[in-house]
């Protein structure tokens, strides 16, 4: 359904080791940079990206927004959490763990990003 998704940063290199320590432990390669310095990561599945808001002003985080990312197991989304709050992120919602509603169990963890943005490791408890 989506081919990319792109957040604002307002210190592209921070949030790359941010996103490099977080992305490892869920299989992904460290973000490479282009000629605009804006950084990317590549799957089979899509694309994730940060850059520099082009208007030139602030990146603030959408309030309501989360980016998931999906993780194969309980454990890599806990390391997911970890690294991030290694790497400068800050924990937000509840502790990791298993969610359930609708008839479906998740596993979640959540981060707040160094620029404010809400993202989620989830893993889909069979």
């Amino acid at each position: 359904m989506f081919s990319h998704v792109m957040l604002g940063a307002n210190d592209v290199e921070e949030s790359k080791k941010f996103y490099d320590a977080i992305l490892e432990p869920l299989g992904y390669k460290p973000g490479v940079f282009d000629e605009k310095g804006r950084c990317f990561y590549f799957s089979r599945s899509g694309v994730f990206a940060l850059t520099k808001p082009i208007d030139g002003e602030a990146a603030t985080h959408g309030n309501g927004s989360t980016v998931g990312f999906a993780a194969e197991s309980p454990e890599a989304a806990d390391a997911w959490h970890e690294a991030g709050l290694a790497s400068g992120g800050s924990s937000c919602e509840d502790p990791p763990g298993v969610r359930e509603g609708s008839g479906i169990k998740l596993y979640l963890a959540y981060l707040r990003d160094p620029s404010g943005n809400k993202i989620c490791a989830m893993h889909r408890v069979e």
